[in-house]
């Protein structure tokens, strides 16, 4: 299908979310959803509903309330997958089943221990099952660009026999070069013939660097749906990056010749929103929406962009929502003030969610003078956000001994009705805490990340914890926030412990405890 628009397939809510230490929430999810809708993005990929009793309720949950984009569930070339993919998207607007199975030599060999003729077999029965509960079924051969040519066409000329609307051509190791994979692409293109009815897709991963470069190069030979992540996030190195993508076929229209219907304003919206609900930062020279983007330091490039802003930008912080007029925040702005700030921060809230999001700011606003973008999300919107009915500890107090020598940190959680309480010395009264923590508890996860930011440039921001535990197979990333960067430490670890917990249910393991009283 050419009608002169490139499709974006977004999957950050599906690969995005299976990079190390991301685990969102069901309403964190509904957060991304909601904005990926209002980005105008084609499909969004929501998960992959066979994975978890927990990822099929999230998927069906964005299923109902999406109605502009097409919804898609992620399912190997499994007769159970597909069926638990149908029942996640059965209130769809538009559904869409993903079925794959790997085609390259090396994972039938290693992986499947699948014959070519059994994995042409699967493919059949995977896409004519698929084509009974939905219309829109895209197929996907993992490991693309490590297969055979001319097998991987007979692959796609079956799944197009057996009703697939979209065939997808992955890297999904990143392996291949701009020049071979669009040649790649191209070949397909020409050799299945699948008709102008069916659209070609690519899905391109980061681990040499070259996912965005691939895309566009398979863009150019005929690819009309490109696969990618908001921030490039997903496994190992990333996926190819949504807002680079998407800026490179609107900057260089005259070199594509093709558009996207994305809104291309609110990227920066979108691009934040997700590294806050991750707890993965934007490096600052990210393209298109890394911090320095538009930033210019040199005096030479300082001297052209006041000149004329062509000098030294291909495009404009306004094209992706990077400028624009902000509202100061503090303890007399009211309910309106705030609910837009929120709102155009990328955030949908309920009005039990806003009314509790504007308490904790207005508590904020008494403790200072003004209240960056940053605080406001990090406290008034980011905690409200974690507020779920699953959780299951919260802190209740702490207090910290810290000088020259060694720390002392006491800390008491509550769960419920009861508190546990206990004290350990560390090497600061971070590491004493989180010590204290694992008394408490009787559990040793493994630290396996530990970031601390600040909200913005005040000497009394808001400081924002991210880390990630590892407990056995299980990671899980806690997010904390307060003007005590001791207490969003312990907030950030309560937080990943609460999502150890949940993960553990998920997959019917007990963790064992001990309290401390």
């Amino acid at each position: 299908m050419d009608d002169g628009m490139v499709r974006i397939f977004d999957t950050t809510l599906r690969d995005g979310e299976q990079a190390a230490g991301v685990s969102l929430s069901r309403e964190e999810k509904l957060q991304i959803a909601r904005q990926l809708a209002a980005l105008r993005v084609n499909v969004i990929e929501a998960g992959f509903p066979a994975a978890s009793p927990g990822d099929l309720d999230a998927v069906a949950a964005i299923a109902a309330e999406v109605r502009t984009s097409t919804v898609a569930g992620l399912a190997r070339a499994h007769r159970g997958d597909i069926e638990a993919a149908g029942k996640a998207l059965r209130h769809a607007a538009l559904p869409r089943i993903h079925t794959f199975i790997a085609t390259s030599d090396i994972h039938m060999t290693h992986k499947l221990r699948m014959s070519r003729e059994r994995v042409l077999e699967e493919v059949r029965r995977a896409v004519s099952h698929a084509r009974e509960l939905v219309d829109d079924v895209e197929f996907s051969a993992e490991d693309a660009s490590r297969s055979d040519p001319a097998f991987l066409a007979e692959v796609f000329r079956v799944a197009v026999s057996c009703g697939a609307t979209t065939l997808n051509v992955p890297d999904t190791v990143g392996y291949a070069d701009p020049g071979e994979f669009g040649a790649l692409v191209r070949r397909l293109v020409d050799d299945v013939g699948a008709g102008p009815e069916v659209v070609w897709s690519v899905h391109c991963h980061d681990d040499l660097g070259l996912a965005v470069a691939n895309s566009l190069a398979a863009v150019q030979m005929g690819a009309r749906q490109v696969e990618c992540t908001v921030n490039g996030l997903g496994e190992r190195a990333g996926n190819a990056s949504l807002e680079e993508v998407v800026m490179a076929l609107r900057t260089r229209r005259d070199r594509f010749a093709l558009g996207t219907r994305v809104d291309t304003p609110r990227l920066c919206a979108a691009s934040h929103l997700v590294s806050r609900l991750t707890g993965v930062l934007v490096p600052p020279n990210k393209a298109v929406v890394g911090a320095n983007a538009f930033a210019h330091e040199s005096g030479i490039h300082q001297h052209g962009v006041m000149s004329f802003r062509g000098t030294y930008e291909v495009m404009t912080p306004e094209d992706v929502g990077a400028a624009g007029t902000k509202l100061v925040l503090g303890k007399h702005s009211g309910r309106h003030a705030f609910r837009q700030r929120v709102e155009s921060l990328g955030y949908s809230l309920s009005e039990a969610q806003m009314d509790e999001a504007f308490g904790k700011f207005k508590e904020l606003a008494d403790r200072k003078e003004s209240v960056s973008d940053g605080d406001l999300e990090a406290l008034a919107v980011g905690e409200t956000l974690d507020v779920a009915p699953q959780r299951r500890y919260t802190l209740d107090s702490y207090d910290v001994h810290a000088g020259t020598e060694r720390a002392m940190a006491s800390v008491t959680l509550r769960e419920g009705d009861a508190t546990y309480a206990d004290a350990a010395a560390g090497n600061g009264p971070v590491d004493a805490a989180y010590a204290a923590l694992r008394r408490i508890l009787g559990l040793a996860p493994e630290l396996v990340h530990y970031n601390v930011t600040a909200t913005s440039e005040a000497s009394d921001a808001v400081g924002e914890a991210t880390l990630v535990l590892r407990l056995g197979d299980m990671m899980a990333r806690g997010r904390g926030a307060s003007t005590d960067v001791v207490a969003s430490s312990i907030k950030a670890y309560v937080s990943a412990v609460n999502r150890l917990y949940e993960l553990a249910a998920a997959k019917g393991v007990t963790l064992c405890e001990t309290h401390v009283a």
